[in-house]
């Protein structure tokens, strides 16, 4: 009896859980079904397209309601996709319900800094003011530098009167961690090629290289000279100033920034409504006409017919870490089939490849440029690349005809490098942890043992190990060097002199010969339907989505645990997620840019 009831009560209980685990899968869906069926506000006369940037901007908008859906707090994700952005502010300017743009900036979120999408948003508004409608900007909580970019190609500047903007230039700290590795009793065995290639500096030296400075130095300088120079065009200061400004950090009072030239207005958001008010031509007491971002992507304007043609130009993203698995974040070898899939459809007449990835698996992006070199040879095929194309991202994109990147976009590092942990000491003197090897052949015991699980194994590479693995990686540059020797026309010794992992800005890779035109995706769309000869064309997007109910499933474990481990590690999040990030990477060689990348 006693034992009945024991099974009975856990039976309970596990029925419990499920119907627990079922009523959030339930609000779940009733949530995103609810996000889905959603019919935009009415968009009425004398409107004011509001922007003000509140989620993270990526290269693509995803079409399922459940993307970025946080089954932990019911709430809807909060992203804006690049594409659909810019097709607004287009769609806007003629747009007859539309007066103008409110910019309400404070800062801007964007992967790897952020500066390219920032530029293609700016390119974007100064097509607008060409309607010959206004651009106003507001910030009530101060501008950062990355949002004042931004907001430079207004009309009009405004601020709150107490929030200073701090223009500081752009720098970073590396980190080191060898002393720290041999006291844990961790070895590293580093094998590379490419004097710039400075991803394993940080596990075997103790401070910066004099390359890996110089690169560095290189392009935050080329980074600030475009931030610099494109506010010194539209607000008429000349860079020396800005630049003092800069060097003499201070916090200084709007009214005195407003003196430098940085702002038109220094007023509070009641006095900001008023204005833009009287500049729609309406009375104080009507109300302001707001038509939010979300709204307005997805509101028709009224009298335009839309043309569908049956020529297309297929748009397709790799955005993310190059790896085993496709996913919005990732990309994976399913991005190889969905370049072919456009290759073999004979209404697709171009490809754009929007490209925004640091790299990653070396093998993984010689399968996908495999694709890209046999589309190129059948259609023109044009790579856009992001705020980031580098390493195994530029790998990805060398084949295509023209190569278009933004002035702030980072990307070369054409460079590979391998690395291997080793816990010896860890194990044997600090842990107690013996290990015994059993063998058929020499060298069957590569690499060692992993006791944990973890990247770390049981003993150093030997010399013989050493070796071999150097040829291996310098058989894969040898391969990179030769892959953008042939998408470049180029020869290998002209690409080896800009090559060995060295990062450039997309202003830089000009004169490296690594790009070709200075542009965002707009850019490399009209590149490829000048190329195909089209003039009426529809734009078709890949990789395509994901099951609904199977993106349901897996969204849901994996959010939970996201938010779980965000809430217990508060700040030191993002350390757990690179160290997640390196952990997970494929075995093998890997074709990526050292580091992670933030504009404020």
């Amino acid at each position: 009896m006693k034992h009945f009831l024991k099974y009975t009560l856990a039976t309970i209980v596990g029925v419990l859980i499920v119907h627990v685990l079922l009523l959030f899968l339930f609000f779940g869906i009733v949530g995103a079904m609810a996000s889905l069926g959603d019919q935009p506000a009415p968009i009425k006369e004398k409107s004011l397209l509001h922007l003000n940037f509140s989620g993270t901007i990526t290269d693509k908008a995803s079409g399922n309601p459940l993307s970025g859906f946080d089954f932990f707090s019911m709430q809807p994700g909060k992203s804006i996709g690049l594409n659909e952005l810019l097709k607004s502010i287009k769609k806007a300017a003629t747009d007859d319900r539309i007066e103008g743009i409110y910019l309400d900036l404070s800062s801007i979120q964007s992967d790897f800094g952020g500066l390219a999408s920032a530029e293609e948003i700016r390119n974007a508004l100064k097509t607008f003011r060409e309607s010959g409608k206004f651009i106003y900007s507001y910030a009530n909580l101060g501008y950062s530098q990355l949002s004042y970019y931004i907001a430079s190609v207004a009309d009009s500047i405004f601020v709150n009167p107490e929030t200073p903007l701090l223009l500081a230039g752009m720098g970073g700290t590396t980190f080191f961690y060898k002393e720290m590795l041999e006291k844990m009793g961790v070895h590293v065995d580093i094998v590379k090629v490419g004097k710039y290639k400075s991803a394993v500096e940080p596990f075997t030296q103790t401070e910066m290289s004099e390359e890996n400075r110089l690169q560095i130095q290189a392009y935050i300088n080329s980074m600030w000279g475009t931030l610099l120079q494109g506010i010194s065009e539209e607000r008429n200061i000349p860079v020396d100033t800005l630049n003092w400004l800069a060097d003499n950090l201070e916090f200084r009072p709007a009214e005195t920034e407003k003196a430098y030239g940085l702002y038109d207005g220094v007023i509070y958001e009641d006095e900001m409504i008023a204005l833009l008010k009287e500049k729609c031509g309406l009375k104080a007491d009507d109300k302001l006409q707001l038509a939010a971002y979300n709204d307005y992507r997805k509101a028709a304007v009224p009298g335009k017919k839309t043309e569908v043609s049956k020529d297309k130009i297929a748009v397709i993203y790799a955005s993310g870490q190059i790896g085993l698995a496709q996913s919005e974040t990732a990309i994976g070898p399913e991005l190889a089939q969905s370049i072919r899939k456009a290759r073999e459809d004979k209404n697709t007449k171009a490809i754009v490849l929007r490209v925004n990835s640091p790299g990653g698996s070396a093998l993984i992006s010689d399968i996908i440029w495999r694709e890209v070199e046999l589309a190129a040879q059948e259609k023109p095929l044009i790579a856009s690349m992001g705020n980031v194309a580098a390493s195994g991202g530029y790998y990805i994109s060398c084949a295509a005809d023209t190569i278009v990147a933004d002035p702030g976009t980072l990307t070369g590092s054409i460079g590979i490098f391998g690395q291997f942990f080793s816990g010896e000491k860890l194990f044997k003197e600090k842990m107690g942890i013996h290990g015994s090897v059993v063998k058929t052949n020499k060298h069957s015991d590569l690499l060692g043992g992993h006791p944990f699980g973890l990247p770390i194994g049981d003993r150093p590479l030997n010399e013989y190990e050493k070796k071999i693995l150097q040829k291996y990686i310098e058989q894969g540059y040898e391969t990179f060097l030769n892959r953008v020797s042939r998408g470049r026309h180029l020869t290998r010794d002209q690409v080896h002199e800009v090559a060995q992992g060295r990062v450039w800005t997309g202003e830089q890779a000009v004169q490296a010969g690594l790009v070709d035109v200075l542009g965002g995706l707009e850019e490399a769309v009209k590149i490829a339907a000048e190329k195909a000869g089209l003039e009426n064309y529809r734009i078709t997007e890949y990789p395509t989505e994901k099951d609904f109910f199977m993106e349901l499933v897996s969204g849901f474990s994996a959010s939970v645990k996201t938010n779980l481990l965000k809430k217990e590690l508060g700040g030191y999040y993002g350390v757990y997620s690179q160290w997640q990030e390196w952990q997970n990477m494929p075995q093998g060689m890997m074709a990526r840019l050292p580091y992670d990348i933030s504009l404020n």
